[in-house]
């Protein structure tokens, strides 16, 4: 079953840290680009950060600097180190391929950030 399972959210306040981690199996992560995602509510989902199946990161203009994104192909996992958290980073984040044809969209998981 074609899977992505997103954890590690939680409330915390401004100027907080948080590492989210995404599972799947192998035929998701293998030689494929990865993204982070999230959704504020009432507003799109946004790619946040992606990472290549060689491990480079590119990042969203709003995150840079304080998000890390990394992979760990051995567990089929990606992770998004999250620093300096902001109200405005509240949403449900979700994991995908990059690019499309996405897997089916895991359940996310929820971040919220308190003034």
């Amino acid at each position: 079953q074609v899977q992505l399972v997103e954890s590690g959210g939680g409330l915390v306040q401004a100027g907080g840290s948080l590492r989210l981690s995404c599972a799947g199996s192998a035929m998701i992560f293998t030689a494929k680009s990865m993204g982070w995602f999230r959704q504020a509510p009432g507003k799109q989902r946004e790619l946040v950060a992606s990472i290549t199946s060689g491990g480079y990161g590119n990042y969203a203009d709003s995150v840079k600097g304080r998000f890390t994104i990394s992979r760990d192909d051995r567990s089929n996992t990606v992770y998004l180190q999250m620093n300096s958290l902001t109200p405005e980073d509240t949403a449900v984040y979700y994991c995908n391929r990059l690019l499309r044809p996405y897997v089916a969209w895991g359940q996310g998981t929820q971040v919220t950030v308190s003034p």
